[in-house]
């Protein structure tokens, strides 16, 4: 008996240690939930979660929040969806969505998902405003030791601002595709903030790997994690899209199919080009993975300097949002805007030895990024992890 419990115990603490457990030792309440926008944050919301045990439903409620225990009688039930997870042609999980539609915007709800029975706990959300103030958090990659190193990143950047509207993911969440256990250390390292700060993610080139053609694939992770908006070119819109929350609009682009696929890189251009020309932000602001001034001296995106770079420069970007390089750095090449952004969240860390393009730079620093955005002003602050402000700087509209 002893021993039997012994190794029940050991059982335990490698799932927990690996990050990958099997589905019933689970239990059966939802886990990785996410909330991300396929639509407009004003007037919906939607939520991302694993099934767990054997449920085959995905159902939200939703409510606006009264601070009254009584949240079922009042709550909106809404069906989502069901998917499976496959991995290598194998179904590992199954994952719920459900879209909230029909909110009131500046609004703060309260929401559960699960399949009907077992339910996850009420979290809230706020809607966008119509107009105002507010911030919102921007997080370099983080990639490896998520659960014990990254997670310190987000949290101290959600103790911080506790009240930011989302939180941008420059690519390179996770070091391996189809590495189910590293999607969970980013989970747990996140704990509970994407289950009430909406993510914006844009994928990296650890996001993808090749299949046995060669063709690049996106890790099938990302659809069940991320419900974003299908606004991109056609066959990208899982990572290709914008995004318009109040006076900005954010625009995700796939630098790593930019900078392999020709046929790819094409399409992202010509509809950047019409998303910047039909944009009425205030802001327009441009995330992706690889950066268009790298901070090292042997590696240099030049399909991104000579063709998207002009785009940019001609429609006004304000900023681009981006990471790899694992450094930090900052600088306008030259011009008013946009100003270019490197950061990196989690531990993994490079040198920075190009001075070219770079007004402030950094290394073996692990960061976050908060931007507050006001009617006249746009204004950036880059933190170390003890709170301490880094890098600062301001853009007037104009």
């Amino acid at each position: 008996m002893i021993l039997k419990n012994l190794i029940l115990s050991l059982s335990l603490c490698c799932a927990l240690y690996t990050g990958t457990a099997q589905t019933n030792d689970r239990g059966l309440y939802p886990d990785r939930i996410t909330l991300t926008w396929s639509d407009q944050p004003s007037t919906t919301q939607s939520v991302s979660w694993r099934i767990n045990g054997s449920a085959t439903k995905a159902v939200g409620q939703v409510v606006e929040e009264q601070s009254s225990p009584d949240l079922e009688k009042s709550a909106q039930t809404v069906l989502g969806v069901t998917s499976p997870l496959k991995i290598e042609g194998q179904t590992a999980d199954n994952y719920g969505q459900v879209s909230f539609q029909g909110l009131k915007p500046g609004t703060i709800y309260t929401y559960r998902v699960g399949d009907g029975t077992n339910w996850s706990a009420w979290n809230q959300f706020r809607t966008a405003d119509v107009k105002g103030d507010f911030s919102f958090i921007y997080l370099g990659d983080a990639q490896n030791d998520l659960r014990s190193k990254w997670s310190r990143s987000i949290r101290k950047a959600f103790q911080q601002e506790p009240n930011a509207r989302f939180i941008v993911h420059a690519g390179d969440l996770i070091n391996r595709s189809n590495n189910d256990s590293e999607w969970g250390e980013w989970h747990e390292g996140a704990g509970f903030i994407h289950q009430m700060i909406p993510a914006v993610p844009t994928p990296g080139n650890h996001e993808y790997r090749r299949d046995s053609l060669e063709q690049l694939v996106l890790d099938p992770h990302w659809k069940k994690h991320f419900n974003l908006p299908r606004n991109g070119p056609k066959g990208m819109q899982d990572a290709v899209y914008y995004l318009d929350y109040q006076d900005v609009r954010m625009i995700s682009l796939n630098s790593q199919l930019i900078m392999l696929d020709s046929i790819a890189a094409k399409k992202q251009e010509q509809w950047l080009t019409e998303v910047l020309a039909s944009s009425k932000a205030k802001w327009n602001i441009v995330v992706m993975h690889h950066p268009v001034y790298s901070t090292a001296k042997n590696r240099d995106n030049t399909i991104l300097r000579e063709r998207f770079r002009p785009i940019f420069e001609k429609y006004g970007v304000d900023l681009v949002l981006q990471g790899h390089d694992h450094t930090y750095a900052r600088g306008t090449a030259g011009k008013v805007r946009p100003v270019y952004l490197l950061s990196v969240a989690g531990p993994k860390m490079y040198g920075s030895d190009s001075e070219r393009w770079m007004e402030v730079s950094g290394a073996q620093t692990q960061l976050y990024q908060v931007i507050r955005v006001t009617d006249s002003k746009l204004i950036f602050s880059s933190y170390k992890l003890n709170g301490q402000l880094f890098d600062s700087f301001e853009l007037t509209h104009k």
